[in-house]
């Protein structure tokens, strides 16, 4: 876009724009404020339901009806980057997609067909193809709100059962041998930014020198917030990272991320001099020095670590985040806290982050009473 802001579209053979998924597209990037990678998500879906309309001689515009047979062609039809793959349904044979790609790809086509009725771009009856009316009597009663009143809600007809895989949290035995396996002070840096303040590796990967205060007191500053931190604010990175929380979030950050810091500024200054981006993160020992490191090398970085650190498992990133988020919870601290630590909306959204440690439930055993203990009391009174 003119104003810098950049969007993934969907083109034809042609390489002409496709109009009705640039529309959408447009939208959901500038109105409703989503990331890039999520129109790039959503940009990838329409093309492959864009592509099967086309392949199966289909009107995109009623497909809707026939959603089912689309989800079996996602199931076992490469797209055109795998067309040399011939895919045979069968016993033993390994689907294309997985259930929480296809989920993925089934939501964005959705909210493409809802706003193509909306605008009037499809016929109103594909909605009832794509949701069914429900009300909130299954949900759990805190779900239900406070007005008492049964509410209608939308459900999706078609959806894939998924199997759970709940993300684990590393354990500090794990992010220590990590940070031993560090050969720089930025790859220690990284892996207390993640582990220690929760911060996700876009947020790692998007942070500038002006967000990080690191002074007991930054009203020189001109910042109000007390004590060392660091803020996490949502911008256009030219290394594609980004912070998924729209508003600016201060958090704070302990002696051990402020001595990795200067330990990293040290180095940094050794290698760069004055020179480098604003960017935090930057390359020290690839080129182009001084680039900002992308969230990807900060995927790659902790997998790397968890193979040098020979740890008997692969470790994400995201996984330091769930660890950081389980240590505050052990600590004595509360889903608010958790919640506002993680830059969530809402208190609820931290609660699958929370991983309790063995002790804690050792702990939370032994606190309950014995059967014997309740009987000498009753005795007593």
């Amino acid at each position: 876009m003119p104003s810098g802001i950049r969007y993934w579209t969907v083109i034809d053979d042609d390489l002409a724009v496709v109009g009705e998924a640039d529309r959408f597209l447009r939208e959901v990037r500038l109105a409703r404020g989503r990331a890039e990678t999520t129109t790039k998500s959503y940009a990838e879906a329409l093309a492959l339901f864009l592509l099967w309309c086309l392949s199966t001689r289909r009107d995109w515009r009623t497909a809707a009806r026939e959603i089912g047979l689309f989800i079996l062609w996602l199931r076992w039809t490469p797209g055109r980057g795998g067309q040399h793959r011939v895919v045979v349904p069968g016993p033993g044979a390994k689907p294309v997609r997985g259930e929480r790609r296809i989920n993925k790809v089934l939501t964005a086509i959705r909210m493409f067909l809802s706003h193509a009725v909306v605008n009037r771009e499809a016929p109103a009856w594909v909605l009832d193809q794509l949701y069914e009316i429900g009300d909130d009597s299954d949900l759990p009663e805190d779900a239900r709100g406070e007005s008492g009143g049964m509410r209608i809600r939308l459900r999706a007809r078609h959806r894939v059962q998924e199997p759970e895989t709940d993300v684990d949290r590393a354990t500090d035995e794990e992010i220590v041998a990590m940070f031993l396996a560090c050969r720089s002070a930025r790859d220690r840096l990284i892996v207390l930014l993640l582990s220690r303040v929760g911060l996700r590796r876009g947020q790692a990967a998007g942070l500038r020198r002006t967000d990080v205060h690191l002074l007991m007191d930054s009203r020189s500053l001109g910042c109000q917030v007390e004590g060392t931190h660091l803020h996490v604010v949502r911008r256009q990175n030219e290394n594609d990272a980004w912070s998924k929380a729209k508003q600016s979030h201060a958090l704070p950050v302990d002696f051990l991320v402020v001595q990795a810091f200067n330990q990293y500024v040290l180095e940094r200054h050794e290698i760069l001099g004055t020179g480098g981006s604003d960017f935090v993160l930057v390359n020290l020992f690839r080129e182009p020095l001084g680039s900002p490191v992308t969230p990807d090398a900060i995927g790659e970085l902790i997998g790397s670590l968890a193979k040098r650190a020979g740890l008997d498992r692969p470790i994400a990133p995201h996984m330091l985040r769930h660890g950081m988020a389980s240590n505050v919870a052990d600590a004595g601290g509360s889903l608010d806290e958790v919640q506002a630590l993680l830059t969530q909306k809402h208190p609820e959204s931290a609660r699958p982050y929370l991983h309790p440690s063995a002790s804690r439930l050792r702990e939370a055993v032994d606190r309950v009473p014995s059967p014997r203990v309740l009987l000498h009391e009753e005795d007593a009174k």
